[in-house]
């Protein structure tokens, strides 16, 4: 959800009811009949401690345990990252770590954990539209596919679902004329249809939080100036047109971050000239800007935060 707020009254009213449970305990066994014939005096002085006793404490135990769990609903999110080698290079670049320090400081519990998906056995190292669209989608229910796990199980672990594209996602062919959500084939045409049906998925989960980052881009001459114009519309069309506000969708536009608006990965971010993976450098900067996009998003923040969580 957007905006998730704790509730302190819920605890209050929970200890509200509390004292209304013990008050009508102990009225109940103080009006206790005194029938002299069955039961001495004594006697039911002692049942009635005794039964006192047993309410407060099954009273007190049901308070706890409830209180025990609205803690740790409130008080920390559940978040899986899915990526691939390019993710993963911003993760060690310190998302845990920044996750870490922000919660010393803001007295929060958030959780993030990582996942290589697809894997690359049985289903194959493709993380491209077509395969969101076809695993989440396409084979959506509560058994996993091919080992990927589909989004009815992903949101029973978890709160926030971060996910994205690794760099060929830009490989993009001209549009046929003939789009297929089912087809596996790298165009505009073909990407959106399949985003229009992961959207339209996602929005039945409306108590779990996605982010979804812009497709990565590559270096200047690792692919054509026609496929960087494309990639970049299809950037700029998931940012501006696809992503809409008042919703549990958000994006992070990871793309900008790469390129500072142009076209390419810039060379100083890149590993060498030939290879589209984020540098160390790079990535090290970007890490706690991942971070704070997730947070903007789990705060409420996530149409009124930096899209790509602040600057470098």
């Amino acid at each position: 959800m957007k905006e998730k707020i704790i509730r302190s009254s819920v605890s209050v009213g929970m200890c509200a009811l509390a004292a209304c449970l013990l008050f009508i305990v102990t009225g109940c066994t103080e009006k206790t009949s005194k029938n002299s014939n069955t039961m001495t005096a004594q006697n039911i002085q002692n049942t009635n401690a005794a039964s006192v006793d047993t309410a407060t404490n099954t009273t007190t135990n049901a308070l706890v345990n409830t209180l025990a769990e609205q803690d740790s609903s409130s008080n920390g999110e559940q978040i899986i990252f899915l990526h691939h080698s390019t993710g993963q290079n911003v993760w060690d670049g310190g998302v845990s770590a920044w996750f870490d320090e922000y919660n010393a400081s803001h007295g929060t519990a958030y959780a993030i954990t990582e996942q290589a998906f697809p894997k690359d056995s049985p289903y194959g190292w493709e993380n491209y539209p077509y395969d969101y669209w076809n695993i989440w989608v396409n084979h959506a229910g509560a058994e996993a596919y091919q080992e990927e796990p589909t989004l009815e199980t992903l949101t029973q672990e978890y709160d926030v679902i971060v996910w994205k594209h690794c760099f060929p996602v830009s490989d993009i062919e001209p549009d046929t004329g003939s789009p297929s959500v089912d087809s596996s084939d790298k165009t505009l045409e073909n990407y959106k249809l399949q985003y229009g049906a992961l959207r339209a998925k996602m929005l039945t989960f409306p108590n779990t939080t996605f982010i979804v980052w812009t497709g990565s881009a590559q270096v200047e001459g690792a692919m054509s100036a026609e496929q960087a114009e494309r990639a970049n519309g299809f950037a700029a069309w998931v940012r501006d047109e696809w992503d809409v506000r008042g919703d549990n969708i958000f994006v992070w536009d990871f793309r900008s971050l790469e390129t500072g608006g142009g076209l390419y990965l810039k060379s100083e971010y890149a590993a060498s000239s030939d290879d589209s993976h984020p540098n160390e450098t790079f990535s090290t900067r970007v890490a706690p800007l991942l971070g704070q996009r997730i947070v903007d998003a789990i705060e409420g923040r996530g149409d009124s935060g930096s899209i790509t969580g602040g600057t470098l």
